[in-house]
C-alpha cells in the first residue's frame, strides 16, 4: 500500500512522542527505601541498694556435745535399757551391771560404820567421865588424856566409816550406767554378758547432742586479709552491725537449710601447712534433719556494700582495658560505660561503681547493637537492684 505524505508525518510524530516518553521515564529517580527501626533490646533500670557480701566454703557438721558412755564399775553386763538410735535424757538408765558385789560391799561398810559409832559412844562417855575426876585428882591426868585421845580416835574411825559407806554407795550407783547428757544415742558397743570395767572404763555407747550443731570450715588467710583491709579502708562495711555474722547451710540438692546459724569465732592462727584459718559456727537443728559428720556448703555474710547493683553476667563485657556495660540514653543512643565490679553474687555481677540510679543497662539483645548505635529499650524482669547472695567477699576488687 502506498503511504501518503500525511501518513508519514503522523508516524514520525508518534515515534518522537514515544521516544520522549521513554526518555522521561529513564531520567526520573527511584524512591529511597525506608530506614530500619532501631533494634529492640531488653534493659534493666539501675537502683543501687545494700548488698551482703558472702563467702561460700566447704564445711562439716559436728555434734554440739559428744559424751562417751563408759562402765566405771567392774562386772557382768546384765541388761541394755535403751533402744539404739533413740533420744535419751540426762540421767536416764542405759545399762545394768551386776550389782551384787557392790551391795555386799555397802553392807560391810555400813556394819563397820555402826561398830565405829558404838566405839565412839563408849570412848566419849569415858572421856566425859574422866574430865571432872581429873580436876579433883580422883584419876590421874594421864588417864584423862588417854580417855580423850581414845574418844578422838573413835571419832576418826566413824568419819572413815562414813567415807567407806559413801564410796560403797557410789560404786553401787555405778552399777547402773546413766546418760551423761541429753541427746541421741547410737548403737551399743557391748552386749549382755560382757565383762566390763575390768581395769579400765569400758566404752558402752556414745550420746550426741544434735538439737544444735557446730559447723567447722576454713577460709584462705589471704582472702581474710583482703577483706579486713577493705573493711579498714571503708570500702566495705562489716555485716551484722557488730553482731555475729549470719551463717547459712546449703544442702546437697542446693537448697538453703531453713534455720540460719551464727559465726562463733575464727581461729587466731593460720595453719602453716594449708594457709587456712579455721572458723566455727553454731547451727540450730530442732528437727534433727542434719547429722554430725555431714559435708555441707557454708554461706557466711562477712561484709556489706551500701550502693551495689546486681546485673546478669552477660550484661558486662570484660576486657584488658576494663569492664564495661552498654547503657541506653533517653533518645535511644547506646554508649559504653566502664564499671567497677565486686565479687559475683549468686551467678550475677555485682557493680560497685560506674552506674547511676535510673540508667538503663542492656542485658538482652546485646548482639543487636553496639556503642554509638541506636536501640529501643524494653524493660525486662525487674530493676537492677542489690540483694544478698553468695559471693567471695574477700576477692572484691580494689
Amino acid at each position: 500500500m502506498r503511504v501518503t505524505g500525511i501518513g508519514r508525518a503522523a508516524a514520525t510524530v508518534l515515534a518522537l512522542a514515544t521516544v520522549g516518553l521513554a526518555g522521561c521515564g529513564q531520567s526520573g529517580s527511584a524512591p529511597a527505601p525506608a530506614a530500619p527501626p532501631p533494634p529492640e533490646v531488653g534493659v534493666v533500670t539501675v537502683a543501687p541498694g545494700r548488698a551482703d557480701l558472702s563467702v561460700e566454703l566447704p564445711g562439716r557438721l559436728e555434734a554440739y556435745r559428744v559424751a562417751q558412755v563408759r562402765a566405771r564399775a567392774a562386772g557382768i553386763l546384765n541388761k541394755r535399757l535403751f533402744n539404739e538410735g533413740s533420744d535419751v535424757k540426762a540421767g536416764q538408765p542405759l545399762f545394768d551391771i551386776d550389782a551384787a558385789p557392790y551391795r555386799a560391799s555397802l553392807a560391810s561398810a555400813q556394819a563397820q560404820l555402826a561398830r565405829a559409832e558404838a566405839n565412839l559412844s563408849q570412848a566419849q562417855a569415858l572421856a566425859d567421865r574422866y574430865a571432872p575426876l581429873a580436876k579433883s585428882q580422883a584419876v590421874s591426868q594421864q588417864e584423862a588424856l588417854n580417855a580423850q585421845a581414845a574418844a578422838k580416835q573413835a571419832a576418826a574411825d566413824v568419819a572413815a566409816g562414813k567415807a567407806a559407806v559413801q564410796t560403797a554407795q557410789i560404786n553401787l550407783g555405778h552399777a547402773t550406767v546413766t546418760a551423761p547428757i541429753s541427746g541421741r544415742i547410737g548403737r551399743a558397743l557391748v552386749t549382755e554378758g560382757a565383762l566390763v570395767g575390768q581395769g579400765e572404763a569400758t566404752p558402752l555407747a556414745v550420746v550426741q547432742q544434735v538439737d544444735k550443731l557446730y559447723v567447722n570450715f576454713t577460709q584462705s588467710a589471704a582472702d581474710v586479709m583482703r577483706l579486713r583491709q577493705a573493711l579498714a579502708e571503708g570500702r566495705l562495711q562489716r555485716a551484722g552491725n557488730g553482731e555475729a555474722a549470719k551463717v547459712q547451710v546449703l544442702l546437697e540438692d542446693g537448697s538453703v537449710y531453713a534455720h540460719a546459724g551464727k559465726l562463733l569465732f575464727s581461729d587466731l592462727s593460720v595453719d602453716a601447712s594449708t594457709g587456712q584459718i579455721a572458723l566455727r559456727a553454731e547451727l540450730p537443728n530442732p528437727q534433727g534433719l542434719l547429722l554430725p559428720g555431714l559435708y555441707v556448703r557454708v554461706r557466711v555474710a562477712q561484709a556489706e556494700v551500701a550502693d551495689g547493683v546486681l546485673l546478669p553476667q552477660q550484661a558486662v563485657a570484660r576486657g584488658l582495658s576494663g569492664d564495661t556495660v552498654l547503657v541506653v540514653a533517653e533518645d535511644g543512643t547506646v554508649s559504653a560505660k566502664p564499671v567497677k565490679l565486686g565479687p559475683p553474687q549468686g551467678g550475677k555481677a555485682l557493680v560497685l561503681g560506674g552506674l547511676k540510679a535510673g540508667e538503663k543497662v542492656i542485658v538482652d539483645g546485646l548482639q543487636k547493637t553496639k556503642a554509638g548505635g541506636k536501640a529501643r529499650p524494653v524493660p525486662v524482669a525487674g530493676p537492677a537492684t542489690a540483694a544478698s547472695a553468695p559471693a567471695s567477699a574477700a576477692s572484691a576488687k580494689n
